[in-house]
């Protein structure tokens, strides 16, 4: 069935249908006339030889019958037919088709009040030909069949190149490819207006992403300075002796937010750029030390909440990405696993290669799993929550780039696990 989807497999299905049919209509045409025409003939020499015959024997009663190698005639008195074969003496006056053992005859008989007149003729051969004129056209339907097949393959093959060709180079090209590099390589037809197009869109499409790049870029940018200032001040606050616990709290309160922002617009300017570490950052990090830290900015967030936030290194994990990239990526997930548990338990489990979050939360309907990383997606247990929707789009893109894989199963005592894994299975960290 895949075959059959293919444009020029279409093509030369289409030849072959066509050309087989076409060849049949001609063979079947053929047949008709030929056995209608002959038929025709026949019936009419014979209804005009046993006329001309009659009008001689009124003037010649002495006038013997015809006789041929395949055409014979008899004269007789009514109610005297012996010497006509018998399946010919009932037969009124007309034209007959007679079978006689294997033999077929076309007969024309006249009945007069003074004498009966029989004249057949024997269409056997005939009959044998249109066998053979059967099997000749038979054999011309699968000869045009061939070649309606080669003929199709022939063509789709010419007609298919210029599109085979274009969609190898689009997808030999890449990113750095410049707009404009397609419709040069085509003449100006359909294929030329299609590659045309595309380059147009390319163009568009590029221009696009370069100011989505830049804004991103600038404003990623432009953030880090007052982020800096923040933090900054904060510390300097902190670093007095005379502030109150009250007061020191919510201090450190404004230290962990400006560096998670200072985290989210590293992690997005990663993106934006589409590039892993730069060389000063291929470092491996702690995954169980930026992992406590999230625990620790999102405690704050429980409130009154019957709801615990633990933290557990089963094994140390070390990870070749930015320590930005690892806490976002963590700090999506948690935040969400705190935002939606009312009460119970979240843990944050550092395992052999990967990180898992468990909460007692409702879950994720099964239904609604595969959508869980779609732009602007919140499923119904969310409908009392405030959120875009957007952390977990990020937290797919982050693990993009990096080769990571991030799992989702509803837990059977309730809740759900989700689990960040930084390795392939056959490797380790």
């Amino acid at each position: 069935m895949k075959y059959r989807r293919r444009l020029r497999s279409r093509l030369i299905l289409s030849f072959l249908l066509f050309g087989t049919l076409l060849s049949v209509l001609f063979a079947a045409a053929v047949l008709f006339l030929q056995s209608w025409l002959v038929d025709a003939l026949i019936s009419q020499t014979l209804a005009e030889e046993i006329d001309q015959y009659v009008t001689d024997l009124r003037e010649d009663p002495s006038l013997v019958e015809p006789f041929y190698s395949r055409l014979e005639g008899y004269v007789t008195r009514p109610g005297q037919a012996e010497i006509v074969p018998r399946p010919f003496r009932d037969l009124p006056s007309g034209m007959h088709d007679v079978r006689v053992d294997d033999a077929r005859y076309k007969a024309a008989v006249r009945k007069h009040d003074d004498f009966w007149v029989f004249l057949t003729y024997d269409v056997s051969e005939n009959e044998e030909l249109a066998r053979l004129l059967v099997q000749a056209l038979v054999a011309a339907v699968i000869v045009f069949a061939l070649l309606s097949f080669a003929l199709g393959v022939w063509s789709s093959r010419r007609v298919m190149a210029p599109v085979t060709e274009l969609a190898h180079r689009l997808e030999t090209m890449d990113e750095t490819a410049e707009p404009g590099a397609l419709a040069r390589h085509f003449p100006d037809d359909e294929v030329g207006q299609l590659a045309a197009a595309l380059d147009d869109y390319a163009h568009r499409l590029k221009e696009l992403v370069d100011r989505d790049k830049a804004f991103n870029a600038d404003v990623s940018h432009e953030l880090r300075t007052p982020l800096a200032v923040i933090s900054g001040a904060t510390e300097l606050l902190l670093a007095q002796p005379d502030q109150s616990e009250r007061n020191r709290e919510r201090l450190l309160r404004i230290a962990r937010a400006a560096r998670q922002s200072t985290d989210i617009t590293t992690a997005l300017l990663h993106l934006v750029r589409a590039e892993r570490t730069s060389d000063n950052e291929r470092r491996a990090n702690d995954v169980g030390r930026i992992a406590a830290l999230v625990a620790d900015n999102y405690r704050p967030l429980i409130g009154d909440r019957e709801l615990e936030l633990v933290f557990e290194e089963v094994e140390p994990v070390s990870v070749i990405a930015p320590e930005a990239v690892i806490a976002v990526t963590l700090g999506n997930l948690v935040g969400n696993a705190v935002r939606y548990t009312t009460r119970g338990e979240v843990r944050i489990e550092v395992r052999r290669g990967k990180v898992c979050i468990l909460d007692s939360g409702p879950g994720i309907a099964e239904e609604e799993l595969p959508h869980v990383f779609d732009r602007h997606f919140r499923g119904r247990q969310a409908s009392g929550t405030k959120g875009s929707g957007l952390g977990l789009s990020i937290v797919k893109r982050l693990c993009d780039l990096y080769g990571w894989r991030t799992e989702f199963a509803n837990r059977e005592e309730g809740g759900l696990e989700v689990c960040v894994r930084f390795f392939p299975d056959h490797e380790q960290a």
